[in-house]
Formats: structure tokens, sequence, C-alpha cells
């Protein structure tokens, strides 16, 4: 069934298709357009759970960690700030082990403070344990919304997960979507087994929430981390079952047109489409550009990520988030995965559409001219963010006119 969505539709689809149980909420920009439809389809009877309004973000993941523990299936979806007031109850319940899927509509942090979209929210997340997918269309929301709890719930892994989507350039997006049928759905995603570790009064199990002792939290926490690796060997396997019933590819690392490369934009979420756009652009003006993009972020995807650029001339990572006295966060981690690896590429970093800020055509040629000069000096050209001399002015211009007299008085 292809119907015309948005992003932030596409995600309440995704809970309506896993059947979610339950929906602990907290309404945020540009993300409560997934809670109300949840909440229409709840009032009306075509999904059939429960929906409760918290009083806060914090409570919200409380809330649906508890009721995951019980074998409950739970949806829930935040953004920006949201995330962040959260953040005590993400690093948390990971270690509780209890799957869940929490979409997260990714908006600039504060402060300034904006409405529109980067990644920091996101980003600030992925040390806590939570799996970690990241989309690029409203369709990838559908599917990755169900790939997501297969993942969290298989048994291998019991780790909550993530699905991010940007704000407003995906969530208030339509575009066409294949939505599977219920019983499509239901055949690749069964119910949700707690398999022997779901919380029952009858039947006490240890989860190891409170230890005494660095030796005991070492052992609890490094097995997390050893579950969360299992999801790579995991995820392999469901996206391969996916493509098999609904023809959708969804590997942990998409690459387009890059197996002969010789450079290659690196980046995640919707801006990708645009660096998909540029690299037809500049290969019909004969130069050999592809594109490199994680879908699957957390477990980090290292390996495929060393394939898929093994070869490559130089690479150039375009950073929607900044890592305030470091840089770009996604630089530096493909630089770690490539380091001491042979006829490595050059690795350029860019950071660019924070707060929303678009990157144009031009900029991409732009980075594509500056690698190849790179690669003919030899030379990793320095850091820098993309902003034009045009924007550069106009700031100025803004900081003159706050500067004057007049206003000054005023404002006094």
């Amino acid at each position: 069934m292809r119907r015309l969505l948005t992003g932030n539709a596409a995600a309440a689809w995704g809970a309506r298709l896993a059947r979610a149980d339950y929906v602990p909420a907290f309404p945020i920009t540009p993300q409560t357009e997934i809670i109300e439809l949840l909440a229409q389809w709840f009032d009306s009877g075509e999904l059939r759970g429960r929906l409760t309004l918290l009083e806060s973000e914090h409570s919200m993941l409380t809330a649906a960690a508890a009721a995951a523990a019980t074998g409950v299936r739970v949806f829930t979806a935040t953004s920006s700030q949201g995330l962040l007031y959260a953040m005590e109850m993400l690093y948390t319940v990971p270690g509780w082990r209890a799957p869940f899927v929490l979409v997260n509509v990714s908006r600039g942090l504060a402060s300034p403070i904006t409405l529109e979209s980067d990644h920091n929210d996101v980003l600030a997340a992925r040390d806590s344990g939570f799996l970690q997918f990241h989309c690029a269309s409203c369709q990838e929301v559908v599917d990755s919304v169900l790939l997501a709890y297969r993942l969290a719930e298989d048994p291998r892994v019991r780790l909550p997960a993530i699905v991010n989507l940007d704000g407003f350039h995906l969530s208030f997006t339509r575009e066409p979507v294949d939505l599977p049928t219920a019983e499509a759905a239901a055949a690749f995603l069964p119910p949700f087994e707690s398999h022997g570790i779901g919380f029952r009064a009858s039947r006490p199990v240890s989860q190891a929430v409170a230890v005494l002792g660095g030796s005991a939290y070492s052992y609890f926490r490094y097995e997390t981390h050893l579950a969360a690796e299992q999801a790579l060997a995991a995820h392999g396997a469901i996206a391969a079952e996916f493509a098999q019933r609904f023809g959708r590819p969804h590997e942990a690392v998409e690459r387009y047109r890059s197996d002969d490369a010789e450079i290659v934009f690196f980046m995640i979420g919707a801006f990708a489409t645009k660096a998909m756009d540029a690299v037809d652009r500049l290969r019909e003006a004969g130069v050999a550009a592809g594109l490199v993009r994680p879908r699957l972020l957390r477990p980090y995807p290292a390996a495929d990520l060393q394939r898929a650029l093994a070869g490559r001339r130089a690479v150039a990572v375009i950073d929607q988030n900044l890592s305030v006295g470091k840089g770009g966060v996604l630089h530096g981690e493909l630089a770690s995965v490539l380091y001491g690896q042979p006829d490595a590429p050059l690795l350029a970093s860019y950071v660019g559409g924070l707060g929303g800020r678009d990157i144009s055509a031009e900029e991409f040629f732009q980075i594509a001219r500056e690698l190849q000069d790179a690669v003919l000096a030899g030379r990793v050209p320095p850091p820098r963010l993309l902003y034009t001399a045009g924007e550069l002015r106009q700031m100025r211009n803004l900081q003159a006119i706050a500067a004057a007299p007049g206003i000054a008085g005023a404002r006094a």
C-alpha cells in the first residue's frame, strides 16, 4: 500500500505496524505529530494498547523501560532538548536490557535556541548503550522502526534502539511510502517474547540494576557492550530477511556509486540525498564521486566502513554536528577505524548544516574540487565550517545594527 506520508507519520506507522502495546509520551516540536497520530489510532480502536502522557521526557523514558522490562512492546518519541532532559535515563535503561524503540526527530540544541535540525542531540546519546539507526527518507523511517524492534528484541541483543530522522527536512516532508500489510509486518516481526528476562513477581530475576564494587560493575557494563557488538551480526541477517520479504535493502552501510569512486562524501541523515544528487552531477562532469552513508551508527560498523572506503583516494566527512573543542563527531570516529589501514584515503573534515542550514549543490562541488586538489598535493585540507562570504556579511550587518547607539538606547 503506497501512501504520501510525512516523516513523522511514517514513524507513527512504523509503531502501528509493529503493534506497539504502550506509548508513554511527552510532546515537543517537531516530534508532536507522531504522538498525535498514535493517540488518534488508540482512540478510534485502530491500534490496541495505551498511550500515556507523562510529566517530562525523563519520566517518559523511565516508564518506557519499566514497561519493556515486563515484556510489553513499547514505542516512544522525542526531540532535541527533550532527549537531553531524558539523558540520565538514556544511560540507565540499556543496563536493564529492556528493548524498546525511541524515535528521535533531530533538532539543534540551545543555545542559541532553534527549531531546525542538526545531529548534536542524537550524537550526544551515542555512548549510552542505545542502538542507533539513521534515516535519509520517509520510507527508511517506517522500515527502520520495524528493523529496530526486530534487532532490539533479538535474544542476543536485548537493548533499546533510537531511530533518528531529521526535523523539518524529513519530519514534515511528504514522500511516497510503501507500507507493508499488517500481515506482512507481523510475519517479519513476531510478538515480543521476553525469553525469561521479563520481570514477574512470581519469577524474580537479577538484572544488576545496582551493584557494589568495580568488578561487578565492569562485568555488567561490558556485557552491555558485547550485546551491542552482537547486534552487528544479527543486523546483517535481519536486514537480509527484510530485503527478501519487502524488496528493500538496508545494509548497515549504504554505498552509492562508490565502488569505483576516487572521492567520497561521508554523511548521515536526510541531507545525504542532496549528496547523492551531487554525485550524479559530478559523474556527468567526469568526476568519479560517490557516497558512503552509515544507516547503523551504534553499534559502529567499522569493518563495513573499512571495506567501503578501501581503495578510495579521498573522503570528505560532512558533519551536521559540532563537538565543541574537537570538531565533527563522525570525522573523529571514521578516522579511528581508518587509522593504520593500508592505503587509507585522505580524510577531510567539513562541518555543515548546523541548525538546519542548507548545504548547496555548489558547496558539494567545491568540496569535490578541494578533495581533488588535496590528492594532487598529497595534503589533507584543514577542517572548516561550510559558510559563505555572503552569510558572514549578513551576520556582520546584524551585529552592527545591534551595536548601533539607537538600538542600545532603546534596549536600555
